[in-house]
């Protein structure tokens, strides 16, 4: 079956652009359109998509907003909607609210082709696309305008052994899998195991929440080396 998309654009170019641009593509299926974040939430619940491209600043109801009922919709029904925002370089702080909201990363409106059909092709398999060293980056920028306040108490970080706080560190520097196992002198299988049960205990979706949720809990801090 094809992957589905609801594109969701206050600019109709924008959204022809990228219709022309996933059409193309024979695994990739665009199903609707939406110029608000109210008509997302509508076409999103009618459509079912398996990835909404969700641009972030729209008339009415904003992508943020939207994301954040798509998601809690998808969650409460069993449906399993993914969501990447769409940005320009001027709005990264409104990525950090997009991710905390639940969507699985982000693009650049500028995006190529190429990289915006890779990555429907990733978030529809459930993985996050934003890579972390440009997570870190986005972070560093932008973590003193993260909310103090979360909607649910944020997990203990006790509930973590010594070593799954390493990697969790490590993870929210920017380091792979493997760039970790070798850190740390173990198998990659290894760190997986250690980052599933981060996420786990920590009820965190994917890496890219992690990422943020150590830098909320002060794991890491801006600036911070790797070292």
């Amino acid at each position: 079956m094809p992957i589905s998309v609801l594109l969701v654009d206050d600019q109709p170019l924008l959204r022809t652009g990228f219709r022309l641009i996933l059409e193309s593509e024979p695994e990739i299926s665009v199903v609707g359109e939406a110029s608000d974040g109210h008509e997302a939430v509508a076409a999103a619940k009618r459509l079912l998509p398996d990835v909404v491209l969700m641009d972030i600043r729209m008339p009415g109801k904003d992508g943020i907003d939207a994301t954040r009922e798509i998601l809690r919709w998808s969650h409460e029904t069993g449906r399993e909607i993914r969501v990447l925002v769409l940005t320009t370089f001027d709005l990264d702080e409104y990525v950090v609210e997009a991710l905390r909201a639940g969507a699985s990363g982000f693009l650049l409106k500028d995006v190529p082709p190429d990289d915006l059909v890779g990555a429907i092709r990733v978030v529809s398999d459930g993985a996050a696309i934003v890579a972390p060293t440009i997570t870190r980056r986005l972070l560093d920028r932008f973590a003193d305008k993260l909310p103090s306040t979360r909607e649910q108490p944020a997990p203990r970080l006790d509930h973590l052994t010594e070593r799954e706080r390493e990697v969790l560190r490590l993870l929210a520097r920017g380091l792979s899998n493997a760039e970790i196992a070798r850190r740390l002198v173990v198998s990659e299988t290894t760190v997986k195991t250690h980052v599933g049960n981060v996420l786990t205990k920590l009820d965190l979706r994917d890496r890219v929440q992690a990422v943020v949720h150590a830098y909320e809990t002060g794991i890491i801090r801006p600036g911070e080396s790797d070292d």
